[in-house]
């Protein structure tokens, strides 16, 4: 069994053939889909795929690239969301610098927004990271405000989750692990010269869940292409090459991580409508 913790199923590029998409991925042993927000209108839509098939959940968050003329209503309704059963994190939140950075510091102030709400709904906070080639200056303000965030955190309480689509250097990845986040890791994995094998090189086992960032970023063979749920089962066979390891040794590990991240009620191997 295979969990896909990051798949945008709701897009207008995975609606013609929806059965099918899910059709292919229960074939491949993806019997869990998480399906991580845009907008608002993103979450309504996830939520109402959730009411139609088993095996899918929801997140709630407004993606950086969406924050900037986010008002107090929008962040509201999210709050009201996260009260829901079938959502299972706060996401996709984080920071884009690469699109424009005029409006930096209302991302950041959205990020904070959604990492306060993860720690008081006690779900885990789902990023995602993009900077201009070369810079990092995306990452290292993820790390300083959630370091932030979470020291002032109620006692008793945490900040964590996942770093979605995962890339960086060595060190980058041991301030997430510093954290206590989790990696998230899908089609890059398999680019070659992406660089992902040796920026998780020292990241444990336990510490990485599988995704496709659907229908973005194809693995490799199908790169270029619209990706779909299925193509989890590659990341998983490269993973396992990577570390020398049998994929059912990777999606026994990634499967039990992301249950035990997300608080998933196990796995529902029935997608049909």
């Amino acid at each position: 069994m295979l969990v896909d913790t990051h798949c945008h199923l709701y897009h207008n590029r995975l609606a013609d053939d929806l059965d099918e998409v899910l059709d292919r991925a229960h074939g491949a042993g993806v019997t869990t889909i998480l399906q991580p927000a845009i907008d608002i209108s993103s979450i309504h839509e996830a939520l109402a795929l959730c009411e139609r098939f088993d095996g899918l959940y929801a997140m709630a968050a407004l993606h950086p690239t969406e924050t900037k003329d986010a008002t107090e209503a929008d962040l509201t309704e999210i709050e009201s969301f996260c009260n829901g059963p079938n959502v299972v994190a706060v996401g996709e939140s984080g920071l884009d610098y690469y699109w424009d950075q005029s409006y930096i510091p209302k991302q950041q102030d959205v990020l904070r927004f959604h990492a306060r709400l993860a720690i008081e709904k006690d779900l885990p906070l789902v990023l995602h990271n993009r900077d201009k080639q070369n810079q990092t200056g995306s990452s290292g303000d993820l790390i300083r405000i959630l370091g932030e965030e979470q020291a002032a955190a109620a006692p008793g309480k945490r900040l964590f989750g996942v770093f979605h689509c995962f890339g960086g250097s060595p060190n980058f990845a041991q301030a997430v692990m510093d954290l206590g986040f989790h990696v998230g890791i899908g089609g890059t994995l398999t680019f070659k010269n992406g660089g992902v094998p040796e920026a998780i090189a020292d990241v444990p086992l336990e510490r990485i869940v599988l995704e496709t960032d659907a229908p973005f970023l194809a693995p490799a063979p199908h790169r270029g292409k619209r990706n779909e749920p299925a193509h989890t089962r590659l990341v998983a066979e490269k993973l396992a090459e990577v570390r020398g390891m049998t994929v059912e040794e990777v999606a026994a590990a990634t499967t039990a991580n992301a249950g035990k991240l997300f608080k998933l009620d196990g796995v529902k191997p029935d997608l049909s409508p």
